[in-house]
């Protein structure tokens, strides 16, 4: 592909961040009790007493302080700083510590779950927000939900997953899918990793560059099934895998954030040894589930889910041109992260006036009309994420 094709599809990430997610999340800030607008339904309708989810707030916060920093435009510090506050006074649990799963729409805790997972992405988004703000107190707050994790979450198997408000074991019902109940979580862990990730990006700290070492060890030795060139997904307390699943967004989301952790940890030598690893799980996605110019969701005992889910398609993107840039003479990557980029302008980004993106559509296009649009998981962090991470690869 010639530079200039690739620059165009630089320019149009561009242009539908700024002309597209960006105006609409925009749109639901929520200037009476903070924070932003938590459920948009199909008919576009905003639910302004909606309950809103902690992990929403925490991706707001991640992406608006990412756009201000890669697209220089310190109005949208505004935004982030928005999010930011409602999150400090209200997310945040000042009795017991961590981080609520969600509160009422004026901020009373509605959910007081405090999940791993949750306390993960809130690191993620604090850290960010210090790196675009320099305001000292976030990333105060990304240390102490750090020690929450790692006190408080973590035992002789790995990271825990759901808790209660005083941190005792509960049910993983918000992190179990597919009719198990998993003890322990290969996303949860790829989150803990992400977000560590960006800490130590913006503080260089040893504490975390040792956590991220043993994630990096978990993956390799529990996660990654080399024999099914696949990670496993939901495990039992001994981490031992309890079902036949193959997530493929999941898998190629892995694919670029690994590459992602081991460029900030910065060990030429191990990230010589992760490569195979990595290019194994993209291998193994693109012939199994990349057809019709997008990527299936999952495939669970033999049976794949066709749905092309949002966020699919977005870490589709970003993961095979990840793995074109790591092995320029396969091509095949870089034309299937362009083409899913088409099947998601074609498909995927709602047309209709005062939207963004649908949450799912099937394998040839058509929308599920009935889906919200806005809802505690559905957030402008893997579309917006999408934009700034080609944006960047492509300058």
């Amino acid at each position: 592909m010639m530079n200039a094709d690739k620059m165009s599809m630089a320019a149009e990430m561009r242009e539908h961040l700024t002309n597209n997610i960006l105006p609409f999340w925009k749109g639901l800030k929520d200037e009476e009790h903070g924070g932003f607008y938590g459920f948009v339904g199909s008919d576009l309708k905003v639910d302004k007493q909606a309950v809103k989810g902690c992990i929403l707030n925490s991706r707001i916060l991640w992406f608006f302080s990412n756009a201000a920093m890669t697209l220089k435009d310190d109005s949208l510090l505004e935004y982030a700083g928005h999010a930011y506050r409602f999150f400090e006074e209200y997310c945040l649990d000042k009795e017991y510590g961590g981080v609520f799963w969600s509160v009422t729409y004026d901020g009373k805790p509605e959910d007081t779950t405090k999940h791993i997972y949750n306390q993960a992405f809130a690191v993620y988004a604090l850290s960010s927000y210090f790196a675009a703000s320099k305001d000292p107190k976030a990333i105060e707050h990304a240390w102490k939900l750090f020690d929450v994790i790692e006190k408080l979450g973590f035992d002789e198997g790995g990271y825990k997953e759901a808790l209660d408000r005083s941190f005792a074991p509960a049910e993983n019902d918000k992190l179990s899918e597919n009719g198990v109940m998993a003890d322990r979580t290969m996303n949860t862990l790829l989150h803990i990793f992400e977000a560590y990730t960006e800490l130590l990006r913006v503080t260089n700290d040893n504490r975390v560059r040792e956590k991220l070492l043993w994630i990096l060890d978990t993956f390799r030795s529990k996660i990654y099934n080399p024999t099914l060139h696949r990670q496993e997904v939901f495990f039992d307390n001994n981490m031992n895998s309890i079902i036949d699943l193959h997530s493929y967004g999941h898998d190629i989301e892995t694919s670029w954030l690994l590459d992602r952790g081991l460029a900030v940890i910065g060990d030429e030598i191990l990230t010589k040894q992760w490569r195979p690893i990595i290019a194994d799980l993209v291998e193994e996605v693109y012939k199994k589930a990349y057809y019709n110019n997008s990527l299936s969701n999952e495939c669970e005992r033999g049976v794949v889910d066709k749905k092309r889910v949002w966020w699919v398609q977005g870490e589709a993107v970003v993961g095979f041109y990840n793995q074109y840039q790591n092995a320029p003479e396969h091509t095949e990557y870089l034309e299937a992260a362009e083409n899913i980029w088409n099947f998601i302008k074609t498909y995927v980004v709602d047309k209709r006036s005062g939207s963004e993106w649908f949450m799912h559509v099937n394998d040839a296009g058509e929308p599920e009309t009935d889906k919200p649009i806005v809802e505690p998981w559905k957030c402008p962090y893997h579309n917006g994420r999408m934009c700034m991470e080609i944006m960047r690869r492509m300058a």
